[in-house]
């Protein structure tokens, strides 16, 4: 939440200069606040670990959220119940014609095939556009950043030799708003079989905000602000990769043990609290940005991408 100061309060501009949000009490006592409306579209074929995954680190956020869930409709959903999606799932259909403070695309376990070839593509691509106008941030995670990128800026895919797999240092490149509290140098979970085309990201009006010890692109955001690419999995719980290594074996996929993840045979959770601090940091921006009716998100949107040009 924002910090209430007088207008001349002399740490007010360094504050507002580190991206920390002071507001004069003015603004403070005439303020209209109302829950956050968040949109989760959930493209993981376990939808309740991802439910649970996401839901852990955005309840921890002083605001209130609404949150709605989000599958696609064009494609047959075989690991969740239909009595659970017909229950708290809704359609693209459903919710074309809302606004939403914020909307988070999970990743897919489709890394390996082109995204033409995705049965829920035209789908999906028909959600990123009205993101663009609806929408007042996005967070894409993993396959689902892949997506975006893609289709938004035509960044396309890199296949590894092997499977990006384990916990890998990032370091912070540019001191964005969503880092506020974090340190130099922080661990994400990784888990894919696919990068981006790094060169193309260098062409595109997109920035790099934080890189592994390799140099490829953690995190990243583009030129507008409105969108934010996660390479990995800050979601993840501190058993997730194992179970995703448990059943590639299970399934004889020869995957080689996440890296930085066991010490001597113990799991440790090194990315819990910059995950967190993360998620708190994307919705007090959402927070800051969204206007209080939410109708009104249209209308800055189409400012927002004309300031950018």
């Amino acid at each position: 939440m924002p910090i209430r100061l007088e207008p001349d309060f002399p740490a007010k501009s360094v504050l507002e200069s580190e991206d920390i949000f002071a507001i004069d009490n003015s603004r403070a006592e005439h303020q209209d606040i109302r829950p956050l409306k968040l949109l989760i579209l959930n493209l993981m074929p376990n939808k309740i670990d991802t439910e649970i995954h996401l839901l852990r680190l955005i309840s921890q956020s002083p605001l209130q959220i609404d949150v709605d869930f989000l599958k696609v409709a064009s494609h047959e959903h075989k690991h969740t119940s239909k009595t659970h999606l017909d229950k708290f799932y809704l359609d693209f259909s459903q919710i074309k014609d809302t606004c939403y403070d914020g909307l988070i695309i999970t990743g897919a376990p489709v890394e390996q095939l082109a995204f033409e070839e995705v049965d829920y593509w035209p789908e999906l691509v028909e959600i990123m556009d009205w993101s663009q106008t609806s929408v007042t941030s996005v967070v894409h995670i993993c396959w689902g950043a892949q997506a975006g990128l893609y289709h938004h800026f035509g960044v396309e895919k890199v296949p590894f030799k092997e499977k990006l797999f384990g916990i890998y240092k990032q370091d912070i490149e540019h001191h964005f708003r969503l880092f506020r509290g974090f340190d130099d140098r922080f661990w994400m979970p990784q888990s894919r079989y696919t990068g981006i085309n790094e060169e193309q990201v260098r062409q595109r009006k997109i920035k790099v905000i934080a890189k592994d010890e390799e140099e490829r692109s953690a995190i990243l955001i583009s030129d507008d602000e409105h969108d934010v690419f996660l390479m990995g999995h800050f979601e993840y719980a501190t058993d997730t990769l194992e179970k995703e290594y448990l059943r590639d074996h299970d399934r004889g996929i020869d995957t080689a043990k996440p890296a930085n993840y066991y010490e001597n045979g113990k799991i440790y959770n090194y990315w819990r609290a910059q995950a967190h601090l993360f998620y708190h940091n994307w919705l007090n921006d959402v927070y800051q940005m969204t206007p209080y009716q939410l109708e009104r998100i249209r209308e800055l949107q189409k400012e927002r991408k004309l300031r950018s040009i």
